[in-house]
């Protein structure tokens, strides 16, 4: 696919208005999956990306023009994941094209990512008027660990400070911080999210997990491996017998991404919380 410096964040761009797939950039997951310990295809999770583009219009064939959403859904299990810039430069690429319909939209969509991705992508169009019913607001599933007054000052990735609380126990939880914050690799900027914490095993201490999750603050990394990398920390600092982790990001460039990983079945609802 493409090296990092060759990519379009952070670049000054030429914003190309008629379809155009060579715009889509690609990156390797492996390259974010070495530093967790995951070689090869062998994965110690399924998952699935799911992005919301929400500025996507093109021109019926009479000229007119019609805007819509993209909900996007890549499996983890894809060796590429899509750069976000690069996907906000091809959607704009829409602009003065002329579809048939918005299922030729979705296909050639669906399509061009498959091919960027080497998997199957899916793609649903939704309408303005759809929105409402598909995008409904809802609280954050499970218990906000906000609350605890604690005392930090590690804003370095440190999974150290994930601590079970009761050995040998057996509860299940869910739990969810709006404090996951991260910087893009390439341009630093900041990415922030709410993060979702699903488990059954040892108690997690809820105080140690919120730490942890500070200490993002500083850290460098695309949305799929900071999700990756909290799914392998929990796992072996807690041992859990079922995980699953799940992040809402806020849209940049009117895109946001939201993925999920889990050691079991993959339910991932895009729901849109109250930050999105």
């Amino acid at each position: 696919m493409h090296s990092k410096d060759k990519l379009p964040l952070g670049k000054p761009t030429e914003y190309i208005d008629t379809y155009k797939p060579s715009l889509l950039y690609g990156i390797p997951r492996s390259e974010g999956r070495e530093s967790l310990g995951i070689v090869g295809n062998d994965l110690p999770f399924k998952g699935i990306d799911v992005w919301n583009a929400y500025e996507l219009s093109w021109l019926e064939p009479s000229g007119k023009p019609v805007v819509a959403i993209a909900e996007i859904k890549i499996l983890a299990d894809s060796p590429f994941m899509v750069e976000s810039k690069s996907l906000k430069l091809y959607l704009n690429s829409f602009c003065h094209t002329p579809f048939k319909s918005r299922h030729e939209v979705g296909q050639t969509i669906e399509m061009d990512l498959s091919v960027l991705v080497r998997s199957s992508v899916m793609v649903r169009i939704i309408m303005p008027e759809e929105s409402l019913t598909t995008f409904t607001r809802t609280k954050t599933p499970g218990v906000c660990i906000d609350k605890y007054e604690i005392e930090t000052g590690v804003y370095s990735v440190d999974a150290q400070l994930l601590q079970p609380e009761i050995i040998n126990s057996h509860v299940s939880e869910v739990l969810h911080s709006h404090l996951l914050r991260s910087n893009c690799p390439v341009t630093r900027q900041p990415d922030w999210a709410t993060v979702v914490v699903e488990y059954t095993g040892n108690k997690i201490n809820h105080q140690s997990l919120l730490k942890y999750i500070i200490s993002y603050r500083n850290h460098d990394g695309f949305h799929e491996q900071c999700v990756e990398q909290i799914f392998m920390d929990i796992k072996q600092r807690c041992d859990p017998l079922h995980l699953s982790v799940f992040a809402r990001y806020t849209r940049r460039g009117g895109i946001d991404i939201n993925p999920y990983r889990s050691d079991s079945q993959v339910v991932a609802n895009n729901f849109s919380s109250y930050r999105q």
